[in-house]
């Protein structure tokens, strides 16, 4: 054992406890036959993996990449790795995968169902888990995944696959019958690019309003896809006529209850996404039960599965390619990326996650 190998773990009681934990280097990895060591390169972090760790146990996050035990978890994240030893005929050593990964220096799968572009990890414990997160693709230069673009796709792939397929859901459920839709949370990459899609695709049915907070309305004001952005402190300040959809990246069970309030009987939709605010996610006691729409929570696996069986597999990711691709261009005028290496940027990263700590217009692309 040595800390040259390691699983960054979480205490699934209190996610602000986690630690470094030593794991076996690859050549003491023991591989079965079909497995495949694969060596993690990058990944990224962001408030989706905030989501992740605070929904683990209701949504079965933990199960992907047991820790080995029932107290703690792996974190998972999405990102880059390599083929370092195999025992699978179709995956040769040096192959470069794009993927779901724990915050780990390697990790095994169980190359199934094997093409020209990716396999899935067919792992016993991963048979019942959404397929949308079991499978992996090869990484080719024609896919636009040079070196220099792999952080923007690591960062933007998981959050803009789940707001391409809201944006997609929103649209065919006619906006629920909402002439403006309210994003909470409206600073964080997911927001944003479900603001790039309403926008660009859908500017002349719906309006866009951006929740945040003081300190980052000048950055979300400065990404321009928010017909208008709003603080906290200001949401009385908003029409309360309008029929509106809130939709919620924060998860703050204080805000939905100041929403539902404020817009009475002119919200007609209430649509939970994300956690960023985790630590806000359960009613405010003695809270008033709330008005009008009961809150659902948008699962991306249920929705690419509907589109998988209307339009196939294949067809999807090239509509999201296209789109992402897109956005990843109009991101470069308001996003940094910035690099951590090694455990303790990982494990300080995580932390300033979970603290809200994290400058909006950053991304952050961790190599372990």
């Amino acid at each position: 054992m040595t800390s040259s190998a390691y699983d960054y773990v979480v205490s699934r009681a209190n996610i602000r406890d986690g630690s470094i934990r030593p794991a076996p280097v690859a050549g003491e990895v023991d591989l079965a036959p079909g497995q495949v060591l694969l060596r993690i390169d990058n990944f990224s972090i962001s408030a989706n993996n905030v989501t992740y760790a605070a929904m683990g146990e209701a949504m079965n996050y933990w199960k992907f990449f047991p820790s080995g035990d029932e107290s703690t978890g792996l974190v998972p994240a999405w990102g880059y790795c390599e083929v370092l030893r195999s025992e699978h005929d179709g995956l040769p050593v040096g192959k470069r995968i794009y993927g779901y990964m724990p915050m780990s220096t390697h990790f095994v799968v169980e190359p199934t169902d094997v093409s020209d572009s990716g396999f899935v990890d067919g792992a016993a414990h991963r048979a019942d888990l959404p397929a949308v997160y079991n499978r992996y693709g090869y990484v080719t230069p024609e896919d636009g995944n040079g070196e220099s673009r792999e952080p923007y796709v690591a960062l933007f792939g998981p959050l803009f696959l789940t707001s391409w397929l809201l944006a997609d859901e929103i649209a065919e459920e006619d906006f629920y019958g909402a002439t403006r839709l309210i994003c909470s949370s409206a600073s964080s990459k997911t927001a944003l690019s479900l603001a790039f899609m309403i926008k660009r695709d859908h500017s002349d049915k719906v309006t866009l309003v951006g929740l945040t907070s003081d300190g980052n309305k000048s950055f979300v004001d400065g990404t321009g896809f928010y017909e208008e952005v709003v603080t906290y402190d200001d949401l009385d300040q908003l029409n309360a006529d309008n029929p509106s959809a809130y939709v919620d990246f924060g998860g703050s069970a204080d805000l939905r209850g100041r929403v539902h309030k404020r817009f009475g009987e002119s919200l007609v939709a209430d649509v939970v996404v994300g956690a960023a605010d985790w630590e806000e996610l359960a009613p405010v006691p003695g809270a008033e039960p709330l008005s009008g729409p009961k809150p659902s929570f948008f699962f991306a696996p249920n929705r690419v599965a509907k589109r998988n069986e209307d339009w196939g597999a294949a067809e999807l990711r090239r509509k999201i390619a296209g789109d992402q691709e897109a956005f990843i261009d109009a991101s470069k005028g308001w996003m940094t990326i910035r690099t951590g290496q090694g455990p303790e940027d990982l494990q300080r990263t995580f932390s300033e996650f979970l603290d809200g700590k994290v400058d909006p217009a950053e991304g952050w692309n961790i190599r372990p």
